[in-house]
């Protein structure tokens, strides 16, 4: 596939988000999100009726990385308009502000809104474009890595909690083209994508054949000893299970390595799924990763959430984040790659699943009373080595498949980096001199608001005061 990208489209190059990097092209202009959208409207355009049904749209309704929305279920307006609850409307673009979904890249334009409206999460940011920028573009814009990557390091929060600020996301500078040239970059934007997407579906297929396989390969090692005494986890633990800690990614790449979701769900605690952060050295001297630790998501998507991975490394090398729960086992009693082969057969995840539990458009979560609670054989000593022995020689069939697939993910993913850096630096289609420029449109609009809130607010009448007892007129 050609997408018309020089060769240096998509080497990272730029500093800032809004490529600060570099000029901007003929015609462009930079604004912040504050100049080019009402954030966080706290009303519609239009009030619905009591009795109008509109969309509601949780979280978990917004398909990470693609902008799609799922606004198929329906509320009561009047049933729900008193709670704390985020209002948008069509053509608004949603954000999510707390850590992972908007890491996930939970960001969307709303489309297919039952009655134009909706009710949704309030772990979302809403931007609604006052005309200088189309919806669709401010999406793909947010999309960036580089731009999710700035507003992680500027979270702020509770751990485990953290979330956007708003004033952050209102002073984040976007570069503006020409209107007509936003849609030009939009419809090749979309074009090329869903190229890039038909394969990812093919890829996403693979993945989950190949996790099938795996579990279904540890459902096989397990059963074999059912016939032997079942332990509780909780009772063959060597210390106690075990949050970790978040903390700001850094900007200038110094500070403590700390491992990423991606590493679990991916099973590859390599340095590309980590990040570096400024988390406490006082608070972390206890996280540091060990051989044969045991990583287990304690919130993530509903697939994901449960999922775990075994480290096999050197030590010190990483800490690992709050939402990922460690488990060291005794060893003299499991080991602990016997242990992560039951933590990832069907009959355990399907349990993390079926209890996960989460507030209205957060991630589910699981506890670490949910994994202290799994039981599973534990047979002698010589018999875990002997069903690790046999899943190794199964997996080797299916490595070179998960390796390709995963080569073939990174991939795919420079490609959308570089498919994006090339739309918003004015490379991905020609600049058309008859356009008009961004800054005519801004000024206009930065006019029509000053004008608005100059003009002298109208006030409601004042209700005629009623006459003290006994001294009401008396008729004529």
């Amino acid at each position: 596939m050609t997408l018309g990208l020089g060769a240096d489209s998509g080497d990272g190059r730029e500093e800032l988000p809004g490529g600060r990097a570099g000029e901007l092209p003929q015609g462009w202009s930079r604004a912040t999100l504050a100049e080019l959208c009402d954030v966080n409207p706290r009303a519609f355009g239009d009030e619905p009726a009591d009795d109008d049904f509109i969309s509601q749209v949780p979280m978990a309704a917004i398909e990470a990385e693609t902008g799609r929305i799922d606004a198929s279920s329906q509320v009561r307006y009047g049933d729900f308009k008193k709670k704390s609850l985020t209002r948008f409307q069509e053509k608004d673009v949603l954000f999510a502000k707390i850590t992972p979904c908007m890491e996930n890249g939970k960001i969307a334009v709303a489309r297919g809104l039952l009655n134009g409206r909706a009710l949704g999460s309030t772990e979302f940011h809403v931007l609604r474009s006052l005309g200088a920028v189309l919806p669709e573009y401010l999406m793909h814009y947010l999309l960036q890595r580089n731009v999710r990557t700035s507003a992680e390091q500027n979270m702020s929060g509770a751990v485990g909690q953290r979330r956007v600020p708003r004033p952050y996301l209102e002073a984040l500078e976007v570069p503006v083209p020409p209107l007509a040239e936003q849609h030009r970059i939009v419809a090749q934007i979309e074009q090329q994508i869903s190229h890039i997407e038909a394969g990812e579906v093919a890829l996403s297929e693979a993945t989950r054949r190949v996790s099938e396989l795996r579990s279904s390969i540890a459902d096989t090692a397990i059963s074999q000893h059912s016939g032997s005494p079942w332990e509780r986890l909780q009772d063959l633990l060597r210390e106690p299970l075990r949050n970790g800690v978040s903390a700001k990614a850094t900007t200038d790449g110094t500070g403590i390595r700390t491992l990423t979701l991606t590493a679990v769900t991916r099973n590859d605690f390599s340095p590309q799924f980590t990040k570096v952060t400024s988390a406490d050295p006082k608070r972390i001297k206890n996280l540091w990763l060990e051989d044969q630790d045991i990583f287990v998501q304690r919130s993530n998507s509903a697939e994901l959430v449960g999922t775990s991975a075994i480290y096999r490394g050197e030590r010190n090398w990483a800490i690992y984040p709050d939402l990922l729960i460690r488990v060291r086992v005794d060893q003299s009693r499991v080991l602990p790659e016997y242990t992560a082969l039951a933590l990832r057969t069907n009959r355990v995840l399907f349990y993390f699943r079926q209890n996960a539990r989460g507030l209205s458009g957060s991630m589910p979560k699981i506890d670490q009373a949910m994994i202290e609670n799994i039981d599973f054989p534990v047979p002698a000593l010589r018999q875990q080595h002997e069903a690790i022995e046999w899943v190794k020689q199964q997996e080797a069939a299916i490595d070179p498949l998960a390796a390709s697939v995963s080569k073939a993910q990174a991939e795919s993913a420079e490609l959308r980096a570089a498919l994006l850096n090339a739309a918003f630096t004015g490379a991905l289609v020609p600049q058309e001199p008859a356009d008009e420029p961004a800054s005519a449109l801004l000024d206009r609009i930065r006019a029509a608001r000053t004008t608005a809130q100059k003009a002298p607010r109208k006030r409601a009448p004042r209700k005629p005061r009623s006459a003290p007892p006994g001294q009401e007129e008396l008729p004529q």
